[in-house]
């Protein structure tokens, strides 16, 4: 199991785009993959729970992956909030 925590540094936050871009990338997984933001907690698979989070410019992420690909998957989601979901530029 591994852990990252990831900043949101795009202008409007985890909206749709960005959330299905997250959900891209764990539904192909193996691994179980988790978000957290705040006091909430959610699977990180659904794009409907990651767009609950409302997760605003500025704020840290929680990812909690746990599978055979979780280093895979990690890479990934730490290049897409890099990349700052591809909005800014």
């Amino acid at each position: 199991m591994i852990t990252r925590v990831l900043q949101v540094t795009n202008k409007l936050g985890i909206h749709a785009r960005p959330a299905g871009m997250i959900v891209e990338i764990t539904t192909h997984a193996q691994s179980d993959v988790q978000i957290c933001y705040g006091d909430s907690r959610a699977n990180a698979k659904s794009i409907l729970n990651v767009m609950m989070l409302a997760a605003e410019p500025g704020s840290e992420i929680k990812f909690v992956i746990n599978g055979p690909d979780e280093e895979r998957v990690a890479e990934e989601l730490e290049k897409l909030f890099a990349n700052r979901f591809y909005e800014d530029g």
